[in-house]
């Protein structure tokens, strides 16, 4: 049997298994974010506040909320919803750490476009590496084979 280097050295079955357990884990990860809420109150337990994907999902006032000035209440369910909203960010980004890594976290990517051109541009010349090795197998095999 010819022997390409690296280049077949590749084990694809390790390859497949390993992408069917990053899309399980992506999946997995899914059906977590779709579930995942965020909660808060105020100090006074006035206002509570559930903050879901699709937004706010439960504003509970206590009837103690309604002697408050509209303005203050405004503000205060303002408060609290950012609060209940920072909550969801928080268990969302434990979630992609866990299934992702610190460090491979998608979501840090997008808060740093810095590091994301920097990841971008190590993928491109490992791409590249990896394609002029190939290219330089196959020309080998062809010069060859005589072809």
């Amino acid at each position: 049997m010819t022997e390409f280097g690296d280049f077949a050295g590749i084990d694809l079955e390790k390859l497949l298994n390993q992408a069917q357990e990053q899309f399980a884990r992506v999946e997995g990860l899914q059906r977590r974010l779709a579930e995942l809420v965020g909660r808060a109150q105020d100090k006074d337990h006035l206002v509570t506040v559930e903050y879901g994907a699709e937004g706010l999902r439960e504003l509970e006032l206590n009837p103690r909320a309604m002697r408050l000035a509209s303005n203050d209440l405004a503000a205060l369910i303002k408060t609290v919803s950012g609060d209940a909203a920072r909550d969801l960010r928080e268990k969302t980004d434990e979630a992609m750490a866990e299934v992702f890594g610190a460090e491979d976290d998608p979501m840090r990517l997008l808060e740093d476009p810095e590091a994301a051109i920097a990841r971008a541009k190590e993928a491109e010349d490992a791409y590249n590496r990896v394609f002029d090795d190939v290219m330089s197998e196959l020309d080998r095999v062809r010069r060859r084979l005589d072809l």
